[in-house]
């Protein structure tokens, strides 16, 4: 190859590797900074989301905490830290940290953003519960305010998260929820949980698979050092104290309590039985809640248990008139009250 032509051909190379590396926007060098300022950034306000936890707890941040809450090392947490001091998000006192109002502010405003995709995944996606918490601690970091006000109004301003969690107004404000952790409460007394705790991922992982959510009204029958015993309808849940700290309830006056059969699980029933619907769990929510309902699965319906799949899931019912397939899982969400001598033939 005449070397004319082979110069030619490397510093066309040359000049074809330094625009995959450093051009604007589409460069491996340009994108690659952009991810580690996002991945910074994201560093930096979940530290101030950890700050304004403990102080909402009354705990005492520290480096040792930061590095635990995010884990990184403590030298990240120390440039973290170090980060929002020179941004005055932070003061730093006897190694204690301490939000300035721009930090809480900024923290509440991550927040906010964060409690209401939560509630934007519950009420308008098919998102399975266990993903919600998950999607959010992305989707927190990408909303900028201007798009948080318009999902806000999208959503009709709720006040609180599918949780229980208060949404902070985009101007900070919001009240804390009244409830008592279940593990604090006496037997006996009629209940009803506004809150479910979702951190730890563990615990709240646990509490999903007990079915539990803020809405449902329970009765402790049973409460030891080892065990907490209560039952929602006709079901019964065990945990342990530990657990069912991770649940606010409030108490609800007798008047108020529902004379309404509670019913039992759709799914209990068997080929042959029927039940008629007395509620919708409230963990039935958003596109799935609608859909039972445009299924004609109301307060009043009788659906009849067909038959069972060979696999054991899922099961037709005669709805209305209509056969309809609905899995365990679905049907675990319908309460029925399913005594024959009071539904009609």
């Amino acid at each position: 190859m005449p070397e004319p032509l082979f110069a030619i051909l490397i510093a066309a190379a040359l000049v074809l590797i330094g625009w995959l590396l450093f051009w604007p926007k589409t460069g491996i060098i340009y994108r690659w900074r952009k991810a580690r300022q996002v991945t910074d950034r994201v560093l930096l306000e979940d530290a101030l989301k950890h700050i304004q936890r403990c102080e909402r707890h009354a705990e005492t941040p520290t480096l040792q905490s930061i590095a635990g809450a995010l884990d990184i090392s403590l030298n990240q947490a120390a440039h973290i830290a170090e980060e929002l001091q020179s941004a005055e998000l932070i003061q730093i006192e006897n190694g204690a940290f301490r939000l300035t109002p721009p930090g809480r502010e900024y923290a509440l405003r991550v927040i906010r953003a964060h409690r209401l995709w939560e509630e934007y995944l519950a009420e308008q996606t098919g998102f399975d519960e266990a993903e919600w918490h998950d999607q959010a601690e992305q989707y927190e970091h990408l909303l900028s305010p201007e798009e948080a006000r318009n999902l806000a109004r999208q959503l009709g301003n709720p006040a609180y998260d599918p949780h229980g969690d208060p949404i902070p107004s985009s101007s900070g404000e919001f009240q804390h929820h009244p409830g008592i952790p279940l593990s604090s409460m006496e037997p006996e007394k009629p209940l009803r949980i506004i809150h479910i705790e979702d951190e730890p991922e563990e615990i709240y992982a646990q509490l999903v698979a007990e079915g539990l959510s803020p809405g449902m009204n329970l009765r402790i029958s049973e409460k030891t050092l080892q065990r907490i015993r209560f039952w929602i309808g006709e079901e019964e849940h065990v945990l342990a104290p530990i657990v069912a700290a991770n649940i606010s309830v409030v108490q609800l006056p007798e008047e108020l309590v529902e004379k309404t059969p509670p019913g039992a699980p759709l799914a209990t029933l068997k080929p042959g039985e029927k039940g008629r619907v007395v509620a919708l769990s409230p963990r039935l929510r958003g596109a799935d809640r609608r859909r039972m309902m445009d299924l004609g699965i109301l307060p009043g319906t009788t659906i009849d248990v067909e038959m069972t799949s060979p696999s054991g899931d899922p099961t037709a019912y005669k709805i209305r008139g209509a056969l309809i397939a609905l899995r365990k899982d679905q049907a675990q969400l319908i309460q029925v009250d399913n005594k024959p001598e009071e539904l009609p033939l």
